[in-house]
């Protein structure tokens, strides 16, 4: 019975400790880059973008048009690489040591 209220216990730690992970992955923000910081996109939390910038000089005409979309989709990869990164170092961070089956991903 003793084992079973110390399992208890650590469940209620680790589901505190997972909520507390989720929040902070939630809050988490990052920038991708790409042609030389010619396009800026921030993403938050889930991958929701929160800016979008645009060196003026991509402006340019209709010929620049599918340019400036590659360099759009490149800076989201970026910014999507990154967020995903910071979310699953935060993740592991808050489940420890505790083996996660083959196959599973963080966050759920």
């Amino acid at each position: 019975m003793k084992d079973l209220m110390g399992l208890m216990k650590q469940a209620k730690e680790m589901q505190a400790k997972m909520e507390a992970a989720q929040a902070q992955v939630a809050d988490t923000e990052a920038t991708g880059r790409s042609g030389g910081g010619l396009v800026t996109v921030t993403l938050v939390g889930g991958g929701n973008m929160k800016a979008l910038t645009l060196d003026p000089t991509l402006m340019g005409g209709a010929e620049d048009k599918e340019m400036l979309e590659d360099l759009i989709i490149a800076a989201y990869q970026d910014a999507k690489v990154k967020l995903d990164q910071a979310a699953a170092e935060t993740m592991k961070s808050a489940m420890g040591d505790i083996p996660m089956p083959p196959g599973m991903k963080l966050p759920f």
